[in-house]
């Protein structure tokens, strides 16, 4: 990165959220977010408390100089955007009163000194490098969507590789890749009109569902996804979009619909939706009914249910024998299942043994 020996000191009035930043960007910021927006964010889901404590107890430390690219006649925060944060929610007791946040007062002399940031005179272009180091595969990481949008925003506005990208961000080719294509399928979605990025169900985007889930066999086949190795621009063929737009909201919820995504976490959901869109009975389940569960079923081979539930049923046996002797209170009803119970397994038994020996001869009763 290409810089001036020294931070510069600028007043704090002159510095602004950048408003293409990744991290941002994943919660819906863009050009028309207002600074009470971004603020509200920054507090809300990016834990700027704890800097506002630090700051107020330590001041700003120098050696922390946000990074500025002069951009249209202002001077923009693409590295530091937390810290600016702070310091201005610091600044201005007002904010902290308008919205209910608790900060601690600092004294006269640490407001003036607060009043102007070091800051590193840089441009993006120069700085690419050490912000995908730092927050892709460095000590700060962002998200995956943002790391995804970082990648993308580099190779389209400099011309860049992904493989170049890799090498000077030191993350894996793949990797890379990967992201790169799980952006480009989103993005893809919002322009078929499949998707609504805004009318996600949850305020924060769980890209690393879609990302990953695209490397599920069962997934990729359901919109014929292509390989991440092209490269491509958009990566489902037209005749999949409808497919694709059900996988968005199946992932991500619609607001409007007022539908929760069936996919709440990757261990065991995403693993399952994978199941069900391998199985054309189980896809026509879930099109039916939001109900993962019940659609996973459907997808499962019916040697996996029976040992499961066989298995299962052992456990619990297992339990209530431990605690027949304290746990039994002669109940007769408890009695009766417990004889219904039995009835079950010799069933199951003698259906089981007829199973696998098939040519034996069961005795029959005959006349005396």
């Amino acid at each position: 990165m290409t810089a001036t020996p020294e931070p510069t000191l600028i007043p704090v009035k002159d510095l602004c959220f950048d408003r293409q930043n990744p991290r941002l960007a994943e919660y819906g910021v863009s050009a028309g977010s207002t600074d009470d927006d971004i603020l509200a964010l920054l507090w809300d889901v990016m834990d700027i408390r704890e800097l506002v404590q630090s700051i107020a107890a330590s001041g700003f430390f120098q050696q922390e100089a946000v990074i500025v690219a002069q951009e249209n006649g202002k001077n923009i925060v693409i590295e530091g955007n937390r810290r600016l944060a702070a310091v201005k929610v610091l600044l201005d007791e007002q904010i902290a009163k308008r919205n209910g946040w608790d900060i601690p007062i600092i004294t006269p002399g640490a407001r003036q000194q607060l009043r102007v940031l070091p800051a590193i005179i840089s441009t993006r272009g120069e700085s690419w490098r050490y912000l995908g180091f730092k927050h892709v595969n460095g000590p700060a990481k962002w998200s995956s969507y943002a790391k995804a949008k970082y990648i993308a925003d580099v190779h389209h506005t400099y011309g860049t590789s992904l493989s170049d990208i890799s090498s000077q961000i030191g993350d894996r080719h793949r990797t890379v890749q990967r992201l790169f294509r799980g952006l480009k399928v989103l993005e893809q979605a919002e322009r078929a009109g499949v998707f609504d990025l805004d009318d996600k169900f949850r305020q924060r985007l769980a890209f690393s569902h879609l990302y990953t889930g695209l490397d599920y066999d069962g997934i990729s086949s359901f919109i014929s996804l292509k390989a991440e190795d092209e490269e491509a621009e958009n990566p489902v063929p037209e005749e999949k979009l409808k497919e694709l737009g059900e996988l968005c909201v199946w992932l991500y919820g619609s607001k409007k619909g007022k539908r929760p995504p069936v996919v709440e976490s990757q261990n065991p959901d995403l693993r399952r939706l994978n199941a069900v869109l391998s199985n054309r009975e189980a896809i026509a389940a879930l099109r039916a009914s939001p109900d993962l569960a019940k659609a996973f079923e459907i997808s499962r081979p019916p040697t996996a249910v029976f040992e499961e539930a066989l298995l299962a049923a052992k456990r619990e046996l297992t339990t209530a024998s431990a605690h027949l002797t304290a746990g039994y209170d002669r109940s007769e009803a408890l009695l009766r299942i417990a004889g219904t119970i039995a009835n079950m397994a010799d069933d199951i038994y003698r259906e089981m043994d007829r199973k696998l020996n098939p040519d034996r001869k069961q005795p029959r009763l005959t006349e005396v």
